[in-house]
């Protein structure tokens, strides 16, 4: 059954930006095999990722994500099935985000970047809106 995950966590200044490259490049070359895909957001402080898969692979690949001593306070924020992917042909994307160049870039409204807040401060948000501000965030 296709689902998704959501989590932020707190990144630790153990994770260097050539940290995120590694992050990137496992995720590239194990991601396939688990049939896997997603997107990780990242700023100086936290981690919000979003990762879809078969619910048999997803639940192994959270357990191994929290015990990673590159961030802490790892919070589920959503976890649910889905129709289909959000992010097909990315194994894993990567992209900083801070919310000033989120609300500049994308114009969110209010309630939106309000949202995507809470989701950054480990608040629990309705799954299928969080989904869509991720959608709007890569355009």
């Amino acid at each position: 059954m296709l689902t998704h995950l959501l989590y932020v966590s707190s990144r630790n200044a153990n994770c260097t930006d050539a940290e995120l490259d590694n992050i990137l490049a496992s995720c590239q070359k194990n991601n396939p095999i688990s049939g896997t895909t997603g997107l990780l957001l990242y700023s100086d402080m936290k981690f919000v990722q979003y990762v879809e898969g078969e619910y048999s692979k997803l639940l192994p690949l959270y357990d191994k994500i929290k015990h990673d001593n590159r961030h802490s306070n790892v919070n589920l924020i959503s976890i649910g099935m889905i129709e289909k992917r959000l992010f097909p042909n990315w194994h894993m994307g990567l992209k900083k985000a801070s919310l000033k160049e989120i609300d500049y870039v994308s114009e969110m409204g209010k309630e939106d970047k309000a949202a995507l807040e809470n989701v950054f401060e480990g608040k629990t948000e309705q799954g299928k809106k969080v989904q869509k501000l991720l959608e709007t965030l890569m355009r």
